[in-house]
């Protein structure tokens, strides 16, 4: 919530649309069958190695050349016998940022087509012509900081680069950790990409009431731990913050109390009581696993039955909470207009950039940025919906329990542009806009797939969407809509799909999931349209 994630007709044209978008592929989808059920096979080597082999048998295809290596990274499996396995790859040694590609093999290991970003071999230098020191110097680095020598092929020419990492802080307290990827021949800074991914708002109290929750039994005290959810946990860092060392080496952090009572009863419902904030988070990471596994089967985060931890109470009159890559953090708020920042909709959006981070990876900049944000807030709602929970009704208000003078959230997916900062229709300019606001062409195309257009009232709040092209959109309902982003997420897009990317890699999904010719399908297409994207 920042304020300061008919084919047997139009093959041809299809094909042609998803190579356009960097989604090369041997059809617009692998299958024209439905594929309802996926499953995580990363475990199987003879997948792998098969998926590497096909990748290199169709070199035209995935631009694997003589120097790459390629390393797998996941493996998913359709109930159709399908695999779709993602790697990323290597180029003389050397790693190739937005390089990842996804290998579709039918039910047999034949091969039928990829997802990638990159559109040509690599033949460049591998060979820099700028200094380690002086790429660090460019960007302000530390004396210990570590460049490492990658080729960026995040944009249409790959670029041999030095990958400067800079810690810090951000300007409201929010720990601070750039990418910066300064081109290795000229100096020139190419980009920076901001690692800590944060969801800007400001909190409530304890938002879902009486909630349960499964605790670790210590001795004769309870700890705040599940042992059914990864042993996800929630500590108290006694409003302290991260300093560099924290952030860059993970040394001098705040000390990190585990919660535990006496009894089996954490939190009183009252803000005064450190304890309910923590059970707000607690709550809210359950919600989300539950909902990612009995919703996609997917196990944790990670998807490896891992789990990731809480940290609530940090900082002071911190309005903010982020994902630092296996954490989550909250903070309370200002204590006046806003509250912690422990609500459904925000666990749900924060632990939903781990689930991106851990398949497509989405870069955290330009559109690609947008993409990553969208996908958060539209299963942080989904989270909200999953909960069911009476005291914060499902809708597509994000933050909205949080803003105590309001109620009203600080973006909402079914009008983006109200809030004077986000778009709610796709422009030439949306990769050079902060990516919390370019995330509303994304919500908004997710609003009116679900949903449709018009007004309505969901979630005990009025809602109305308009179109950009002034078209009337039909929704097909949340759970067909989430299916479909979540495989589009998961199987069809990489590093540095845009939004073109985005509307193949979810006419794909759709068509995997429902049939090419289904209504589901046409429905992805006319909700893209009505945002200006197609």
């Amino acid at each position: 919530m920042r304020r300061t994630k008919g084919w047997a007709v139009s093959a041809a044209l299809t094909a042609l649309a998803a190579t356009a978008a960097g989604i090369q592929s041997a059809s617009a989808a692998p299958s024209d069958r439905p594929a309802t059920q996926t499953r995580q096979i990363s475990e199987d080597g003879s997948r792998a190695d098969s998926a590497i082999a096909k990748a290199r048998d169709h070199a035209d295809r995935t631009k694997v050349g003589a120097h790459q290596k390629l390393v797998v990274t996941d493996a998913l499996a359709d109930s159709t016998g399908e695999t779709h396995v993602r790697m990323r790859r290597t180029y003389q040694g050397l790693r190739v940022i937005g390089g990842d590609l996804v290998v579709h093999q039918s039910a047999n290991g034949a091969f039928e087509g990829s997802s990638q970003t990159l559109k040509a071999d690599l033949t460049l230098s591998a060979q820099p012509e700028v200094t380690a020191a002086k790429a660090a110097a460019k960007v302000k680095a530390s004396k210990d900081s570590k460049p490492e020598l990658v080729v960026d092929a995040t944009t249409a020419t790959p670029r041999l680069a030095w990958r400067v990492t800079v810690s810090g802080a951000q300007k409201d307290g929010t720990p601070s950790r750039i990418d910066n990827y300064v081109d290795a021949r000229s100096g020139k800074v190419i980009r920076s990409e901001q690692r800590i991914q944060t969801v800007d708002g400001d909190g409530n109290t304890l938002y879902s009431g009486l909630v349960p929750l499964r605790l670790t039994q210590s001795g004769s005290s309870y700890q705040l731990k599940d042992p059914t959810r990864g042993g996800t946990y929630t500590v108290d860092v006694n409003n302290g913050t991260d300093n560099i060392l924290c952030t860059l080496l993970g040394l001098g952090c705040p000390k990190e109390t585990l919660f535990t009572s006496t009894d089996t009863h954490f939190g009183t419902g009252s803000n005064s009581n450190r304890e309910s904030a923590a059970a707000d988070a607690q709550f809210g990471t359950n919600v989300t696993w539950d909902y990612y596994q009995q919703t996609f089967g997917r196990n944790g985060i990670f998807g490896t039955g891992a789990g990731s931890y809480n940290r609530v109470h940090y900082g002071k009159n911190y309005v903010n909470a982020f994902w630092d890559g296996k954490r989550m953090t909250y903070g309370d708020g200002d204590g006046s207009g806003y509250g912690p920042l422990t609500s459904l909709d925000v666990t749900g959006h924060e632990m939903s950039h781990g689930v991106t981070e851990n398949t497509a990876g989405l870069t955290y900049s330009g559109e690609s940025g947008g993409l990553n944000e969208a996908t958060s807030d539209i299963f942080g709602t989904m989270v909200e919906f999953f909960a069911a929970n009476s005291q914060d009704p499902g809708d597509y208000l994000i933050g909205e329990e949080f803003d105590l003078a309001h109620h009203t959230g600080f973006r909402r997916m079914d009008n983006p542009a109200s809030d004077g900062d986000s778009l709610s229709c796709w422009s030439t300019n949306a990769k050079n806009v902060d990516v919390h606001y370019s995330s509303g062409i994304g919500n908004h195309f997710f609003y009116l797939l679900a949903e449709g257009s018009g007004a309505k009232t969901i979630g005990g709040v009025a809602h109305s969407s308009t179109t950009c092209n002034g078209s009337t959109v039909t929704g097909i309902g949340r759970a067909q809509a989430a299916a479909i982003w979540y495989r589009a997420l998961t199987v069809y897009m990489t590093s540095s799909t845009n939004y073109a990317g985005a509307r193949t890699a979810t006419l794909n999904a759709a068509s995997d999931l429902y049939g090419a010719s289904s209504a589901q399908r046409n429905a992805v297409a006319a909700a893209w349209s009505a945002v200006s994207v197609g």
